[in-house]
């Protein structure tokens, strides 16, 4: 751990309130790790500001002594870029929660960058408007997060990314300049949009202080099915027949029976039908005809497109539905160690792409359990290898290391993501080449050496210094 200057602890000693840092040890691994896990927390302290002036006034300090930092919100990242693992100073905007009154005319709401996301749905349901970003972790995550991190989630099929919804931006650059980026401006066409430069760049760039967010309706009468299919082929298949149903869709979820058994060890439910199923789809439809629904269901029967399936008759039955998805990644830390990655690949490309892997896992590491799910809708996979129980921790790291860059040089072959949502990170920086050009990194460094010249702003992580 590194220690802060002493000239600089003066300064803020003096200048900023008596419970603005804190350096107990408990906060300190709280606050310096995020939900990988994988890195040992070692800040050097921790400052709670509760304004972007007092980010501003901190971020030139920390310039004038060299203090690097790391942004944290609710740290539900699994990617390890909310981690401090090297001294640094972390800025937890958890104390910058504010949530403006909704402009209903505009459908938009500012809010600080601490907000949680499910507060702001809350907030914003009063007035029958949404800020469309879910996701399982919409507890304790934050809209700064999501925003740095270009969130996805489990409504992208319907609705697309966090940067879709986010109409301003304030950032406070590493030299303490604050910028405000098109405000509530749904046209700008001004040059070159900064506002996008920041969103997705994991706090490398600046910190997000506060944002304008667009606002869209609240959902109508929202329909849960759950089904049991054969196959990948008939996963994709169903899902080429759901677009075309007489509904909206809003979710369209994919899960293997590996995965349903580890959510069943974790919490003892019953299994939704009677004979277990290779893979299994939910789906969330808007706005069905309820005779039509069930019309079109009885075809998928009819057809032989599906094995099994229900319609949640009430919120509570949707909920259950929804709690087999929600609480897998859940449920596989829960039964044993799983190696996580965050794949995307082109719809058209999952089916080859998963008969690579498959093929891949079998001649090259049939020691391992793989549990996959994802958002089919928007081609992003989780990929989840389980830790035999026979096998050390050491050599399963090192086995997951071969591994890994055997599956990322397939997601190129097939054109695909070596991080569909959660980001570069540490985790990932290492193979950041298989997904862009040298050109391309490239330009991110040079952006890096303009907007941060001294690597200030969460140094480490998506690129070393160059």
């Amino acid at each position: 751990m590194t220690a802060l200057p002493p000239e600089f602890l003066s300064v803020i000693a003096e200048q900023f309130p008596a419970d603005f840092l804190s350096v107990d040890p408990a906060e300190l691994v709280e606050y310096g790790r995020d939900w990988t896990k994988v890195f040992a927390p070692a800040p050097s302290a921790v400052a709670f500001p509760r304004s972007t002036a007092e980010v501003s006034r901190l971020m030139k300090l920390c310039t004038q002594h060299r203090v690097a930092v790391v942004p944290s919100g609710g740290r539900t990242g699994l990617a390890g870029g909310a981690v401090a693992a090297r001294g640094e100073l972390v800025i937890s905007l958890s104390r910058m929660r504010r949530i403006d009154p909704v402009d209903t005319l505009g459908a938009t709401v500012r809010v600080q960058a601490g907000a949680v996301t499910e507060a702001v749905h809350h907030h914003c349901a009063a007035e029958g408007l949404t800020w469309p970003i879910d996701f399982a972790s919409k507890g304790s995550s934050h809209v700064g997060g999501n925003i740095a991190t270009n969130a996805g989630g489990l409504k992208v099929l319907r609705y697309g990314l966090t940067r879709n919804w986010v109409l301003g931006l304030q950032v406070v650059l590493a030299n303490g300049e604050v910028l405000e980026l098109n405000g509530a401006l749904e046209k700008n066409n001004t040059g070159v949009d900064l506002r996008q430069l920041f969103i997705g760049s994991e706090g490398t760039l600046g910190l997000i202080t506060e944002a304008t967010l667009k606002l869209t309706r609240l959902p109508g009468h929202l329909d849960v099915l759950l089904f049991a299919v054969a196959d990948l082929d008939a996963v994709l298949s169903l899902f080429q027949t759901a677009r075309n149903g007489p509904f909206t869709l809003m979710a369209y979820e994919t899960f293997t029976q590996i995965c349903l058994n580890r959510v069943q060890r974790a919490r003892k439910i019953r299994p939704p039908f009677e004979t277990p199923a290779t893979q299994y789809v939910l789906m969330e439809v808007e706005r069905a005809d309820a005779a039509a629904l069930e019309a079109w269901v009885a075809q998928l029967f009819e057809s032989g497109a599906v094995l099994d399936g229900v319609l949640a008759a009430n919120a509570t039955q949707a909920a259950e539905l929804w709690s087999l998805r929600e609480s897998i990644s859940e449920s596989l830390s829960a039964t044993g160690l799983p190696h996580k990655n965050d794949i995307a690949l082109p719809i058209a490309a999952l089916q080859a792409f998963t008969a690579d892997f498959e093929t891949l896992i079998a001649t090259r590491y049939p020691e391992f359990e793989v549990a996959i799910f994802g958002h089919i809708g928007d081609g992003n996979l989780h990929v989840n290898v389980m830790k035999p129980d026979s096998m050390e921790k050491i050599e399963f790291h090192a086995r997951c290391a071969q591994l890994d860059p055997e599956m990322f040089a397939l997601v190129k072959r097939h054109r695909g993501s070596i991080s569909a949502e959660h980001g570069i990170g540490l985790l990932k920086k290492n193979y950041l080449g298989y997904s862009r050009a040298p050109a391309e990194i490239a330009l991110m460094r040079g952006i890096k050496q303009l907007l941060d010249p001294t690597n200030l702003m969460n140094p480490g992580k998506v690129l070393d210094a160059s």
